[in-house]
């Protein structure tokens, strides 16, 4: 006989739209508590391919539509479910269904992806490893939408897309993609990092953190960004100090205009720590050192530095500093010469109705990856 949970999860596949309604909202209510994920766990081979079926009446019943997506956001952050959505092909279903004219769910279609790409299973899903003709068209995408949407007025359906570079690029393949020359998709995701958006900063800033992972074999295709890539890496821990001239002069005009008048400073510490995370890790080559010298970085970060409070933004900067040599005495006196090289420093970022975590490494462990999203949400 089945159980109630079973007859549940029948009504959503029933032909009668106010039946097949009242389902989906149940079972979006059971996602938002453990309990009820633990139980719909139980019926994943059900639940998870009934609830991708209604993503597809997203023309014809968004009411329906919006709440089976809610759900199968609120599953993904389960790694078990997250992996049987990958092997049921559901990436591959999200983008599809993400660029049908008249999407209304795309932003939850987008959360989805950040939760799948958590896996390695996901990220060679969404990079389309094993196609050659075909590698990369997702990302490639994803990358336009980014640089598209963050102007479109009902909200920002694409800037989580920024969590989901994060995610690819902690890997191998995926920071190869997108520092691959010929695409030029590292330069694009960079400029958004102007965005007034910190959800968009973040995910550059995490993006390009973990590029520079590849900065001993790609340091070249790196600095093919630098008329963006300095500024983003540089302004964010410059201080709000106002540059003098003498200053300034020696600095690019994309960097020396901003700091030569008052400005607003970015407050927020995970980006500070991995600009300059990525900085050390640019500047371990000698190339890297001289461009980081050419736009008079080491001037940068000395000024920043003398007025950071945040202990773990002081330690980034001492890292960068034992190779340059730039930084007050009593700086190294503290910290002596080899500053610790593991450090993780969790981050929590809330808005209404969704949450993930952004997880920061230092920079010899590993690249940072953004955290699972979850739908709290009642059954009505």
């Amino acid at each position: 006989m089945a159980t109630e949970l079973e007859e549940l999860l029948g009504f959503l596949s029933v032909p009668s739209p106010p039946v097949k309604k009242a389902a989906v909202d149940i079972v979006q209510g059971l996602t938002g508590s453990e309990d009820g994920l633990q139980s719909l766990a139980r019926y994943a081979d059900v639940a998870i391919p009934s609830l991708s079926r209604l993503l597809a009446k997203i023309f014809m019943f968004q009411e329906v539509s919006e709440p089976a997506a809610e759900a199968l956001v609120n599953l993904s952050q389960n790694s078990d479910l997250a992996a049987k959505m990958v092997e049921m092909h559901m990436i591959e279903a999200a983008m599809g269904m993400l660029y049908k004219q008249g999407s209304e769910i795309s932003r939850l279609l987008v959360m989805l992806l950040v939760n799948l790409t958590q896996l390695d299973a996901g990220i060679d899903s969404l990079l389309q490893s094993g196609d050659e003709k075909m590698h990369g068209l997702h990302v490639m995408k994803l990358v336009r939408s980014f640089c598209t949407s963050s102007n479109e007025k009902k909200g920002d359906p694409f800037e989580h897309v920024g969590s989901i570079l994060v995610n690819i690029s902690k890997k191998e393949a995926g920071r190869k993609l997108l520092l691959d020359p010929k695409r030029g998709l590292l330069k694009q995701i960079i400029r958004q990092f102007d965005s007034t958006s910190l959800l968009r900063k973040k995910g550059v800033s995490g993006t390009v953190r973990n590029c520079c992972f590849e900065a001993e074999s790609q340091l070249q295709n790196l600095l093919l960004a630098s008329e963006f890539l300095w500024p983003a890496l540089l302004l964010p821990v410059a201080g709000n100090k106002v540059y003098s001239e003498q200053d300034t002069s020696k600095m690019p005009p994309e960097i020396g205009s901003v700091l030569s008048i008052d400005r607003e400073v970015v407050d927020d510490p995970d980006i500070r720590v991995q600009a300059l995370e990525a900085i050390y890790m640019l500047t371990l080559q000698e190339a890297g050192r001289r461009a980081f010298w050419s736009v008079n970085g080491p001037r940068i970060l000395q000024v920043g530095y003398e007025g950071e409070a945040n202990p773990k933004v002081m330690e980034a900067y001492e890292q960068v500093g034992s190779l340059h040599s730039f930084l007050p005495a009593h700086s190294k006196q503290r910290y002596g010469a080899n500053i610790r090289p593991d450090i993780t420093m969790p981050s929590y970022i809330r808005e209404p109705a969704f949450t993930f975590c952004n997880l920061l490494s230092f920079a010899h462990s590993k690249p940072a990856e953004f955290r699972p999203f979850k739908q709290h949400g009642g059954c009505g």
